[in-house]
């Protein structure tokens, strides 16, 4: 049954209550804390020096930050995107919006037009869509659409395959994904990301991926929102609940993912997200192999509030990233990537 318009709008809405109700927190760990770097006490270097800036997708970027994926209904999706756009202007980091599917079948903008373009001339912005879509009857002009739409600098398809099955209306038919995905990949050279929504990408999807020809990965991995959880408190107390709950610890944890990515397929740029905590995580997560680090539901009570607060946020991370460069001696991101660890690194 294909849900109405109003069915996912409503959803949306729902999703965003239980994340701040703290209903996704799963028991998995992300598992930055394996990582510990060897303190430099002579960095030899100027703290206000250290050059944080990353090329992503053709853009420069100040830091290696990108806003991940998240959204409501219109109301709060209008506003919060609004606030997302204008922080990644000031800031110069990255920006995905959630996913475009009410307003490519609504054929409305729902806080998703091209005054966040407006709102963010420069910055680099990314369009979402769900990959399981494009076996479903989505084809490239939606896909155009949805990039259109917003002025988008890519397009990010996601996969979701535990949400999907715990979902009372999911999508549980995923055959055909992996061929729709190359096909996409074929229509926008150098511009598809492809991520996973918080289960994380083992390195064995990561070469598929690869190999479908798209641009970069997000690991998305476990130990951030569990959106299989979130379904199941949708489901209040019901069979859907009691199904996904030892499921609380599913996937593979972001550091992990990373690490595993990183070797499968070592030319391929890396996006970080899933449980990153703070900036030293973002370091953590640079040194095993990522360009990016996302944030999503960790910056959503500041995106609910103001521009401002989001500027706060990331400009603590920023800084906290600045300090784990200074503290092992790194200039850039580059050294950051090969700063010397206590021990070595085993999952």
């Amino acid at each position: 049954m294909t849900p109405s318009n109003d069915a996912l709008v409503q959803r949306k809405d729902e999703h965003i209550d239980h994340v701040l109700a703290g209903k996704g927190r799963g028991t998995a760990d992300a598992g930055f804390d394996v990582v510990r770097f060897q303190h430099n006490a002579l960095p030899e270097l100027h703290y206000d020096d250290i050059d944080l800036s990353v090329r992503f997708l053709g853009k420069e970027l100040a830091a290696p930050f990108l806003i991940s994926s998240m959204t409501g209904g219109p109301t709060r999706a209008a506003s919060i995107n609004a606030r997302l756009a204008k922080a990644a202007e000031k800031l110069r980091i990255a920006f995905a919006v959630g996913s475009q599917r009410v307003a490519i079948d609504s054929r409305a903008a729902l806080g998703l037009g091209r005054d966040l373009r407006l709102r963010a001339p420069t910055a680099l912005i990314l369009a979402n869509l769900g990959a399981v879509q494009f076996s479903k009857g989505y084809g490239l002009d939606d896909a155009r659409r949805a990039v259109e739409m917003i002025g988008a600098d890519g397009l990010i398809l996601h996969l979701n395959p535990l949400q999907e099955a715990i979902q009372a209306e999911g999508d549980r038919d995923w055959r055909g994904v992996e061929a729709a995905i190359a096909k996409i990949a074929k229509a926008f050279p150098g511009r598809l990301i492809v991520k996973e929504t918080g289960a994380g990408l083992s390195g064995d999807v990561v070469r598929r991926l690869r190999d479908c020809g798209v641009s970069a990965i997000d690991v998305a991995g476990c130990g951030g929102t569990n959106w299989g959880l979130i379904e199941g408190a949708r489901a209040a107390g019901g069979h859907a609940e009691a199904v996904v709950k030892p499921f609380a610890g599913w996937g593979v944890p972001t550091a992990r993912a990373v690490f595993d990515a990183s070797i499968a397929a070592p030319n391929l740029p890396l996006i970080a997200s899933g449980g990153i905590r703070d900036g030293l995580d973002a370091a953590r997560a640079i040194r095993l192999g990522a360009q990016l680090v996302g944030q999503a539901a960790g910056v959503l009570d500041a995106a609910l509030e103001s521009t401002a607060s989001v500027e706060a946020h990331f400009a603590v991370l920023r800084d906290q990233l600045r300090l784990a460069c200074f503290c092992t001696g790194s200039a850039d991101l580059h050294a950051l990537a090969r700063a010397p660890l206590l021990d070595a690194v085993r999952f």
